[in-house]
């Protein structure tokens, strides 16, 4: 168990993190109890650490941590014994340490990983699910029911095993069938399923309900071998969206969103190659490699392996529980794939050994016939693949709140001769590996966090935060978010002023080259040690070629119907909630709004205005993102979901 001191030094450079949490602890609250049946739940966490009497200061620009204190630790120790003990529907006891610092009391809850047989552990008065409580990232997040599986396997009611009432076997597609059949001769030519009678296999593979006439298809049997028709009328928004967007951001203008798009329909097996070949028809020349050729032909594509296993992820784990499409959203310098249900699996531990699946029987048919890595390994093999051809490792995003999940393939190389011209602008700095290629990433999506620097990096939670406070404290990032567990870093001064002299220089080259040398803006600037104020005022304008990046925006005033301010300006301190909700919803009915617009509205914290009505306004599906593809974008605003909407 940690000393005080240690605990300390972890919070003040690493901030809360997955297997530590502290509160100000003046009671044994819901909020207590919660994080431990969280460390006590979740799989391969290896249990947790709970600290009452550390609270952190608040407006200081990085984790600043004190020892407040607790008052009657004898009584507070009673109370956590008691209450697991209790509460649960079996007792738990955690360890329990006293310890003195600095004339304070401090306790120490030390929270052990059940054993699989004895999970989940939950409240027994709100029974299952909503009674087990998980650990997500530094936070707890009561389940719902897909996260079953991660406690029960196959013991669990499988949602890919439902009875599709209004089907029949006539909904089943004969050339679905015959494919299937042709992928598993490939892989196994003497496969016991090639002897089947049809309804014999299908109902081998759980895609129906009985082998008699009367049988009904499953939600996987209408998935692989369902006929287009069949799908269109029993699963209408079951469809993959290939969506071509010029430029390196989501386009918020209505008239011109996107460059091109194709929906496309059919089942799972067809959809696969008809998904890569629109993929691969848009990606430029040489990117594109045919499965086989990654050594044969050049080192630097993008493998096939790696964008099949990228799309087959997003059909096996998507939960179809949900009305929505699949996403494939092809920006000029990365694919980002968008489906419906978070990770099961911790979004820290992915790419390790073993998976928790969402849609067994459908993954198991991908696995079968080939289309997939062996189960938990197709995460491990896109990052090697990705490593092999020079290119930078993908980057995922879980949202278990807005139940979605999104993985990003940047089309780079690890760094190229311009990316090494740009980056040598930092040499002062003395930047390591690391925090170069993070910069390259930041250069072409226009955020991070740092989740996704330790995924790019491979480094751990302790040397990813001290490469971002670095940078941080240099002026190359900015950091954003006013919540502790929800900060996030776009370009800071430094980073903003290196890419505009980087484009200068361009095109000084490009027009003479000469002029780079009497340029005053660039002996101005003198390796960033320049007025940095100065420079970046006079290249105003070239920001506008440098999408996603272009730093502070201006402040816009929004038109809001006269009705609605009237409404406004009768908000204080005593105003209700519900108030304030239905002001929320009609202000992003008329206007999208980001968090700090409705804060300054509403006269209301930021981080209190998502707490307490953003957050749960998306939960109630009342509001949504305009940039669900990157749920912590520096752009990210919310909108009110119409009835329009409802019926997409």
């Amino acid at each position: 168990m940690y000393t005080t001191q240690e605990i300390i030094e972890i919070l003040n450079t690493v901030d809360e993190n997955v297997d530590l949490e502290v509160k100000k602890g003046n009671a044994i609250d819901k909020s207590v109890m919660e994080s431990i049946c969280a460390f006590s739940n979740e799989p391969n966490l290896n249990g947790g650490l709970i600290v009452l009497g550390i609270e952190r200061e608040e407006h200081s620009l990085f984790p600043s941590y004190i020892v407040s204190g607790v008052e009657n630790p004898d009584k507070l120790q009673s109370d956590i014994a008691s209450q697991c003990a209790s509460v649960f529907n079996f007792p738990i006891r955690p360890r329990v340490e006293i310890e003195r610092f600095d004339d304070k009391n401090i306790i120490k809850i030390e929270v052990d990983e059940l054993s699989a047989e004895r999970k989940p552990l939950y409240f027994q008065k709100t029974g299952i699910p909503k009674g087990i409580f998980r650990r997500i990232g530094p936070t707890d997040q009561s389940c719902t029911e897909e996260d079953l599986s991660v406690f029960f396997g196959n013991s669990a009611e499988n949602y890919d095993t439902t009875v599709i009432h209004n089907s029949s076997l006539d909904d089943i597609s004969e050339e679905s069938v015959e494919l299937y059949r042709r992928l598993i001769k490939k892989v196994k030519p003497n496969a016991d399923e090639l002897e089947f009678e049809t309804q014999e296999l299908l109902y081998a593979l759980n895609a129906i309900n009985t082998t008699k006439e009367s049988a009904k298809l499953t939600l996987t049997g209408l998935l692989i071998f369902g006929k287009k028709m069949a799908l269109r009328r029993l699963l209408p928004m079951c469809r993959v969206d290939y969506i071509r967007i010029s430029g390196k951001e989501w386009v918020e203008d209505p008239d011109q969103r996107f460059e091109s798009t194709i929906d496309m329909r059919g089942s799972l097996l067809e959809l696969l190659p008809r998904a890569i070949a629109a993929i691969a028809d848009d990606l430029p020349k040489g990117f594109y490699l045919p499965e086989g050729a990654l050594q044969s032909k050049t080192e630097t594509g993008l493998p096939y392996k790696v964008l099949r296993e990228a799309i087959v992820n997003a059909f096996i784990h998507r939960s179809y529980k949900v009305n929505s499409p699949i996403q494939i959203i092809r920006y000029s310098n990365r694919i980002e794939i968008n489906n419906a249900g978070y990770s099961l699996k911790s979004i820290d531990s992915i790419g390790d050994a073993g998976s928790f699946v969402r849609n067994p029987h459908i993954a198991s048919i991908f696995h079968d016939t080939n289309l997939a890595e062996t189960k938990g390994t197709g995460i491990k093999s896109m990052r090697k693949l990705l490593a092999k051809s020079q290119m930078l490792p993908p980057t995922f995003e879980s949202s278990h709140a807005a139940n979605n999940f999104t993985i990003r393939l940047l089309l780079h190389h690890l760094i190229n001769e311009q990316d090494h011209n740009w980056l040598t602008k930092f040499e002062k700095f003395l930047l390591n590996d690391e925090q170069k290629t993070a910069l390259i990433f930041l250069r072409e999506v226009g955020a991070l966090d740092n989740l996704a620097y330790r995924q790019l990096t491979g480094v751990n939670l302790f040397q990813s935060s001290t490469d971002l406070r670095k940078m941080v404290t240099c002026g190359i990032l900015q950091q954003k978010g006013n919540s502790k567990k929800n900060t996030y870093y776009v370009p800071g001064k430094i980073f903003l002023a290196s890419l505009e002299l980087h484009q200068l220089e361009r095109l000084s080259e490009e027009s003479d080259p000469l002029s780079v040398e009497f340029n005053p803006l660039l002996v101005e600037f003198d390796g960033l040690s320049g007025n940095l104020q100065g420079l970046s005022g006079n290249l105003q304008g070239l920001s506008g070629n440098l999408p996603g990046l272009s730093g502070k925006l201006e402040e816009t005033q929004k038109p809001i119907s006269e009705e609605l301010q009237k409404k406004i300006n009768t908000i204080g301190q005593r105003t209700s909630p519900e108030i304030i909700r239905g002001v929320i919803i009609e202000l992003c009915a008329q206007n999208e709004y980001n968090g700090e617009e409705l804060s300054q509205l509403l006269k209301r914290n930021e981080s209190y205005i998502k707490e307490q009505y953003i957050q749960k306004l998306l939960k109630e599906k009342k509001i949504t993102y305009t940039i669900p593809e990157v749920i912590n974008h520096p752009k990210q605003a919310y909108k009110t979901i119409t009835q329009s909407d409802n019926n997409e």
